[in-house]
């Protein structure tokens, strides 16, 4: 019996990588000040840096780190909503609510 749960697989890479588009389309911005906007522009730069990233990874045969890559991507996202910086809509799928 085979655990395709272990196996990084081009389809798997490409699921992340519509979770976390999803993911980036629906959070939306709720800073309250220029400062706090600041940082979430930096955080998601990052994600969008890390997406570029995987799909680099994933069309040069490299999928171990475009799962890697695709996974920052969706934790910058994340932690913007969890601190606060974003609004995940209640969206408990997509993010981990605070």
């Amino acid at each position: 019996m085979s655990d395709n749960g272990n196996i990084v697989s081009k389809e798997k890479v490409e699921k992340y990588l519509e979770l976390t588009a999803e993911a980036r389309i629906k959070a939306t911005s709720i800073t309250k000040n220029i400062e706090d906007e600041n940082r979430l522009q930096a955080m998601l730069k990052m994600c969008d840096d890390y997406q570029k990233d995987a799909l680099y990874f994933m069309n040069n045969g490299d999928l171990v780190r475009a799962f890697g890559a695709i996974n920052y991507a969706h934790a910058w996202i994340d932690a913007a909503v969890r601190i606060g910086l974003l609004d995940g809509h209640g969206d408990d799928r997509l993010f981990t609510l605070p």
